[in-house]
């Protein structure tokens, strides 16, 4: 068995002794130390937070049906352009009638929006090129999905903060057995 010895220094000079604990103890320079519950005052205590909608986080699109939209406890009937914080109707019927004219609302806004997310009803329709071409001119990038899906887009890019626009077009009246 190997003893452990300490170097003492002495009026003769260095001799070896037996270890002898230290003056102070401290149980941070023990490896064998647990933390224990009351140590949790040494460290920064952990806090939880309760995710909560803050203000001026922005609009958020609860549900959609044939007529329209509820949009933060607002009902709104028909097509419309949600440019948070405003809601506004849209004087569009079908996909067709998305043209440049009616993407003027869009691009004329301060701040400048960076995603406008189209809704074209039931399915993903095509729109016209011009008008893609006219939103790409102006900085702004289109996301053109069905209307279901378009819902759920904005709501993603607007509850990260994002400068997001919508023109929604409610989906028709489902035949399907769900």
């Amino acid at each position: 068995m190997c003893a452990r010895l300490f170097l003492h220094r002495c009026a003769q000079g260095l001799r070896l002794s037996p270890l002898t604990p230290p003056a102070f103890t401290s149980p941070f320079l023990s490896r064998s130390h647990r933390l224990g519950p009351s140590d949790d005052e040494m460290y920064q205590r952990t806090t939880v937070s309760v995710m909560q909608k803050e203000p001026g986080a922005g609009a958020l699109i609860h549900s959609y049906s044939p007529r329209g939209f509820n949009i933060d406890g607002n009902r709104v009937f028909g097509p419309c352009a949600l440019l948070p914080p405003a809601i506004l109707q849209w004087n569009v019927g079908s996909y067709k009638d998305i043209t440049v004219e009616s993407m003027a609302l869009f691009h004329m806004l301060e701040p400048r929006i960076e995603v406008l997310v189209l809704g074209t009803g039931g399915r993903s329709e095509r729109i016209d090129p011009k008008v893609l071409a006219l939103l790409k001119s102006k900085g702004i990038a289109v996301e053109v999905q069905d209307t279901p899906n378009a819902c759920a887009t904005f709501n993603f890019l607007s509850s990260e903060r994002r400068v997001v626009a919508a023109g929604l077009i409610p989906p028709p009246i489902s035949t399907d057995l769900e």
